[in-house]
């Protein structure tokens, strides 16, 4: 038994070597907890009991963990019952989940983010959405994006600037910028969804860049004023945007994005992200890396200057070991919320008893909400990560 054992973490052994951030932060291992939303906060996005006890329950689970979208005004709300950051009465809370994250020693990330024209929970609240260009669209119901002035985009911005501040003060190791999966910052930069006529539309690609680059030096600045030394900035972007055989903004644009990116914001880890199934082994639709996988692209390009985390679809030991050949960490979130000792029956040689799946009576020992999930399972359908009767329990817990 102990031959087996050996031999089979051997197999997974670069997946447990240690790995220095930038910043000069070291983790154990190259797992990461990547965003999920289990959508049991309140209705005014403070945390819940259960929210701290699904944290503790998975503190274990990587070193680097990352909370879900955390909305940093309400007409960026991108889930019903999500975490707030978008004002000072959220701190109290978040003081909790960022000390229930890190009781084991994890370092603890929020990810800050403003859903734009997708934020449906605006749409039915206010009966508004935002975005770059003005927009007639159909779903969930008819409905036009208004455009944001120029003022409105400034204040987005000090809106991101001020909801670092509360991560620093709530205790958190580090934030995330996503720019990812059609959020706003997304949406400038893409040809899509900006069609603005000023210096942030799509007549440059400086222009349609402008806005996320302003983001994120805008959250440098109050890092630099406020946060510890070793304070964690993460990005989370999309490296290509395709819609059939049309595309949004192409990877050399994105690598462009990253490079102006990097000249104001000292970022110490992009995490790579898109839908479908297997994001990690996605490949290029369309110019001079045409089929090329979209991670050893942006690996490539980043090599030496900033670690890479592959995410999407990764839900198995030999999926992680793979997709660290085009990155340096592996993100999961799926797989955590039915197995949050996925990596320590792994590092133990125990990879035979990792189980996705999960029975009512289990739910009190992995601590899941009983409410949770609300509009999360038609996303987890996307990427397939957990089977098809994981899935469906998840929906009837729900109901």
């Amino acid at each position: 038994m102990i031959t087996i054992q050996m031999k089979t973490t051997e197999q997974y052994k670069s997946l447990f070597k240690t790995i220095s951030l930038p910043n000069g932060i070291e983790l154990d291992n190259r797992f990461v907890l990547s965003p999920m939303i289990t959508n049991s906060s309140t209705t005014e996005g403070y945390v819940t009991e259960e929210d701290l006890a699904y944290a503790e329950r998975r503190a274990r689970s990587a070193p680097l963990q990352i909370t879900g979208a955390a909305y940093i005004e309400e007409y960026g709300q991108l889930f019903e019952y999500g975490f707030s950051i978008d004002d000072d009465r959220s701190i109290e809370g978040l003081k909790h989940l960022a000390q229930a994250m890190k009781k084991d020693g994890a370092k603890a990330i929020i990810q800050l983010t403003h859903a734009g024209r997708f934020s449906k929970i605006s749409l039915r609240d206010f009966g508004v959405v935002y975005g770059p260009s003005e927009m007639h669209l159909r779903t969930p119901v008819e409905h036009t994006v208004l455009p944001m002035s120029t003022r409105k985009i400034r204040h987005v911005i000090t809106q991101y600037a001020d909801a670092t501040r509360r991560a620093i003060k709530a205790g958190f190791d580090g934030v995330e910028i996503s720019s990812a999966q059609r959020l706003l910052i997304q949406t400038f930069l893409s040809t899509f969804s900006n069609q603005r006529a000023d210096e942030y539309g799509p007549q440059t690609l400086d222009n349609r860049s402008r806005f996320g680059i302003e983001v994120m030096k805008a959250v440098q600045n109050v890092i630099d004023e406020e946060a510890p030394a070793d304070f964690i900035l993460g990005f989370r972007g999309t490296p290509e945007e395709t819609r059939g055989n049309d595309i949004g903004y192409s990877v050399e644009d994105f690598l462009y994005f990253m490079d102006e990116i990097l000249k104001v914001a000292n970022i110490h880890y992009l995490a790579t992200a898109s839908w479908g199934k297997n994001i990690y082994k996605q490949t290029i639709r369309q110019g001079k890396f045409k089929g090329e996988f979209m991670n050893q692209v942006v690996y490539d390009h980043l090599a030496g200057r900033l670690p890479v985390m592959a995410t999407g679809g990764i839900n198995s030991p030999e999926k992680a070991r793979d997709a660290l050949e085009f990155s340096d960490m592996v993100g999961m979130s799926s797989p955590f919320v039915t197995e949050p000792d996925f990596v320590i029956k792994l590092e133990e040689g125990r990879e035979h008893e990792i189980d996705l799946g999960f029975s009512p009576e289990e739910l009190a020992d992995l601590a899941i909400p009983e409410g949770a999930f609300k509009d999360i399972v038609e996303l987890m359908d996307i990427g397939g990560s957990l089977s098809e009767e994981a899935r469906q329990e998840l929906r009837r817990l729900y109901k």
